[in-house]
């Protein structure tokens, strides 16, 4: 699978996928990252990308031309390229998105920068907008960046064990149940005793029991809709 970051700063993202699981899975062509500058498609003499906004404004807005002509050539090379788009006003990005766009061939992420990018190109050329989080970033770029993980970790080979996707936050309306390592007593905490025998239907039923609780306590508007799930 591969992905695109446009970005007028890719600096920023290239370290991300330098280490650890990702690089890994670059390395073993399991996924591929690259990256376009949009000033590189600019056609005015002093290759700017930004412009102020019409009817005014503070700040300055991304112009639609690079945009518009970095994914034409995007496209020409990669037509089933499928263009994400990370905005406050967009939906809330979820774990099902991330698993469902881990099936396309090819995810392009647009980042903005400044007070984000002109609205022509949005409605023309985005396939889904996405939001990270009620808040406001510098740029796309981190963003981008997160939805990028989420979708990675769910390619195949992606991980070195796809069985720890089953039992994670989300997948079954719960937060992951608690986990605990060795020592089995520290600073005089102890794990639960259920888990050190070794019944696993019954480490099982601890582990959901703990997973709703931590669901109820941290997200109780996920915890409403578990409860819902349950009565069907």
């Amino acid at each position: 699978m591969k992905f695109s970051f446009v970005t007028l700063f890719p600096n920023i993202i290239e370290g991300y996928f330098s280490d650890s699981i990702l690089y890994r899975a670059i390395t073993d062509n399991v996924i591929s990252v690259d990256y376009v500058n949009p000033r590189e498609y600019t056609t005015n003499k002093h290759n700017k990308v930004d412009q102020p906004m019409i009817g005014g404004g503070a700040g300055m807005l991304m112009t639609p031309q690079p945009l518009f002509d970095t994914i034409k050539a995007i496209r020409n090379t990669s037509p089933n390229a499928h263009v994400v788009v990370a905005t406050p006003v967009g939906k809330p990005f979820k774990q099902n998105d991330a698993k469902r766009l881990a099936k396309k061939e090819h995810v392009v992420f647009v980042s903005g920068r400044y007070e984000g990018m002109d609205e022509r190109f949005i409605e023309s050329e985005a396939d889904e907008l996405f939001s990270v989080g009620d808040f406001i970033l510098t740029g796309g770029e981190l963003a981008s960046m997160v939805m990028c993980d989420a979708i990675a970790r769910n390619v195949d080979g992606v991980l070195g064990n796809s069985d720890s996707l089953h039992v994670e936050s989300f997948e079954l309306l719960a937060l992951e149940a608690p986990s605990f390592s060795k020592p089995k007593i520290y600073n005089e905490i102890a794990v639960p005793s259920e888990l050190l025998k070794g019944n696993h239907a019954k480490i099982s039923d601890l582990k959901n029991a703990m997973a709703k609780c931590k669901t109820q306590y941290f997200r109780p508007d996920m915890h409403k809709d578990l409860k819902l799930s349950e009565r069907k």
